[in-house]
């Protein structure tokens, strides 16, 4: 880790950063070098692998005209995805999105019709209900299983989902986001045998599929079965990755033909045939020379996964902190504090100065809990931890 800087954080005022404009719009009065927790971004400098690239490319030479996945780039993705996650991409079946939520929309656009149900598993990436429902689809809750510090699914609840013969669409979240989980290869075998009984169609978002913590293993989950490769969209991006989100390119992988030229015929009804020239630089590059910040990075989230818990074992109890399996998103329940849900939020924003997601967005289901944001340095997470412990410790009067 020596030769990255995870120590450094960037103070992203007036940068036009949707997380640090939420953190200034929910309280204006916040103090200088304070970071928000929040949104899926972070404010760590990017892998100097990437900056170089950059900095070559700019020259008088550049061009930011229309510009498509080349060769080269197609080569990048496709060896990362064999290296990685052990699984063969022929280039034929990528299609490049501005986004994965883009890319889930166009796919529940293209794939299935007004007034069928999506399922999707919360608590759960709230864009998700946002593009069910503005797709004038129905949302169809399939709740994981609270299991004290990690969830499981329902599959008996699923199948009974499954069955109804509106309900065409599963949108799996794999690793699932916010709850840190790692679907073992037999639960998404479960998965793919219950789609292929009942006809539904799988769109696997595994945009933190490189995000994986010690002793965790990701299935890409096209790769169960060539039944289910047949069946599927499978969401992918190097943005949470690398951080480079702000880019706006990602790959999707579609085998079949049919429902790939479907998805792209959508696609490009939106006007969208290309995506960012600077983005595609930047993800193969990301993709070819990255990889040893990376592996630097997930040791740092791994630390502070563990500073997170030990913080909360030896000075809050009471709160259940989850099994980090992947993704950098530490998922939290902080209903035994016992604090109404108004006034815990209020002491977090306006005393503690801890910018987390709310856990309500990410459904019913989870309203008293919080996710906060892991991709920072260590120092300022425990600056954070400390904050939070003198205003918890002062309202709760201990």
């Amino acid at each position: 880790m020596e030769k990255y800087d995870y120590t450094t954080m960037l103070n992203r005022t007036n940068t036009g950063s949707v997380k640090w404009d939420e953190m200034k719009t929910l309280n204006p009065d916040v103090p200088a070098n304070i970071y928000p927790f929040s949104v899926a971004d972070s404010d760590l400098p990017l892998a100097p692998e990437i900056i170089a690239s950059l900095k070559d490319a700019m020259t008088d030479q550049l061009s930011l005209g229309y510009t498509q996945a080349t060769p080269e780039y197609l080569n990048a993705f496709t060896h990362w995805m064999k290296t990685q996650h052990h699984y063969d991409v022929s280039p034929l079946w990528v299609v490049q999105t501005p986004g994965v939520v883009p890319a889930i929309n166009f796919a529940i656009r293209a794939l299935t019709k007004q007034g069928d149900g999506i399922i999707i598993m919360p608590p759960v990436y709230y864009p998700f209900y946002h593009t069910i429902k503005f797709a004038h689809r129905h949302i169809v809750e399939n709740p994981l299983i609270n299991c004290g510090t990690h969830y499981e699914i329902n599959f008996s609840d699923l199948e009974n989902k499954m069955r109804e013969e509106q309900n065409t669409m599963l949108v799996l979240c794999s690793p699932h986001n916010p709850v840190g989980r790692v679907w073992t290869k037999e639960e998404l075998q479960k998965i793919a045998e219950l789609c292929l009984k009942y006809d539904v169609l799988l769109v696997s978002d595994e945009i933190h599929a490189d995000l994986i913590m010690p002793g965790h293993e990701h299935t890409v989950a096209a790769s169960i079965s060539k039944e289910i490769e047949q069946r599927i969209v499978v969401c992918t991006a190097a943005s949470k990755t690398f951080n480079i989100a702000g880019q706006c390119v990602s790959n999707i992988i579609i085998p079949n033909e049919k429902l790939r030229q479907a998805f792209i015929a959508q696609k490009e009804s939106y006007g969208i045939k290309t995506v960012s020239a600077l983005g595609l630089l930047t993800t193969q590059v990301a993709y070819q020379k990255a990889l040893p910040w990376l592996e630097g990075f997930l040791q740092l989230v791994a630390k502070n996964h563990q500073v997170i818990k030990t913080f909360f074992a030896d000075n809050f109890p009471e709160v259940k902190i989850y099994d980090l399996e992947g993704t950098y998103l530490q998922w939290i329940d902080m209903r035994n504090l016992n604090i109404p849900e108004e006034q815990l939020q209020q002491l977090l924003i306006d005393k503690a100065f801890a910018f987390f997601d709310e856990g309500l967005i990410f459904g019913r289901c989870a309203k008293g809990f919080e996710r906060i944001n892991l991709a920072c340095s260590t120092q300022a997470l425990q600056k954070m931890l400390n904050r939070l412990k003198e205003v918890l410790n002062s309202y709760l009067n201990k």
